[in-house]
């Protein structure tokens, strides 16, 4: 599994139904530096061309979830499980996710809130796979960078299978941050469930 190392923009709100809802996109075409290239290396970029997810994207029976850090013991959404949606288009791909009141009250959801509200939890990750050479024989290329913006190596990421989008810590564009519409009710959303929580803890 990649990782990819873009990142997006989050936003949360509070629905009135007691449903915590997420939505984000994951903007196309935005080199990341992967790394650097160190003292002797040469720098690599990456990003991913429009619609680079579309096989299972397009796909309603292909499940994609929405984790925290990459991790599948730490789910907020699926398209499965009918708490996820995705729309794709050639600028980017969005997503709404919808927490339930009962997901909510798992320790790992409220830790989640809780940093969404601290402003701690801030990027979106795509977390996909290349598929094989013999299916889609282009799914990436290599490239030199412009000289006049520098000497990078460039790979352009352009069929892969996405099996899941996650909420993540350190986004890579400074630009890629979580948008609250109202920071007091997130904040207090997030104090009520882990308090909630707390108070179940010994029962």
């Amino acid at each position: 599994m990649l990782w990819g190392a873009h990142s997006g923009r989050l936003e949360l709100r509070n629905d009135g139904d007691g449903n915590v809802t997420i939505a984000g996109r994951f903007p196309y075409n935005r080199p990341a530096v992967l790394t650097d290239g160190g003292r002797r290396g040469r720098p690599r970029k990456e990003k991913i061309a429009a619609r680079a997810f579309g096989y299972r994207v397009e796909r309603p029976e292909e499940d994609i979830h929405f984790l925290v850090g990459h991790d599948y013991d730490r789910p907020i959404a699926s398209r499965g499980a009918g708490s996820l949606t995705l729309e794709d288009s050639d600028d980017a791909l969005s997503f709404t996710a919808s927490i339930s009141p009962e997901l909510q009250r798992a320790s790992y959801v409220a830790d989640f809130l809780s940093g969404v509200a601290a402003g701690l939890i801030l990027g979106l990750s795509p977390g996909f796979r290349i598929p094989p050479e013999r299916v889609s024989p282009k799914a990436e290329t290599v490239e030199e960078e412009d000289p006049r913006e520098g000497m990078a190596l460039i790979r352009t990421v352009n069929d892969a299978l996405l099996y899941e989008l996650s909420a993540v810590t350190r986004p890579a564009y400074p630009e890629a941050q979580i948008e609250a519409r109202n920071w007091q009710t997130v904040g207090n959303l997030a104090k009520r469930i882990t308090q909630r929580h707390a108070s179940n803890r010994w029962r």
